[in-house]
C-alpha cells in the first residue's frame, strides 16, 4: 500500500508517496502514480533519510 508524505499536499511542490514492498523501499510521485517508481534496498533508504535530514 502506498503512503502520501505528510508534508505533500495539493499546492504543487513535492509530493512523495512511499510503499514497503518485500524487495525494499518503493518511492513513487504522488501526482503520477502511473509513472516511474524507484525501489531501495532498506540500507538504501535509511541512508537517503540520513542525508535528507541533514539539509
Amino acid at each position: 500500500m502506498w503512503r502520501k508524505s505528510r508534508r505533500s499536499n495539493d499546492h504543487g511542490g513535492a509530493c512523495v508517496e512511499l510503499a514497503a514492498l518485500p524487495q525494499g523501499v518503493g518511492v513513487r510521485d504522488s501526482q503520477d502514480p502511473d509513472g516511474p517508481k524507484l525501489l531501495l534496498a532498506p540500507v538504501a533508504f535509511r541512508a537517503l533519510l540520513a542525508e535528507l535530514k541533514q539539509r
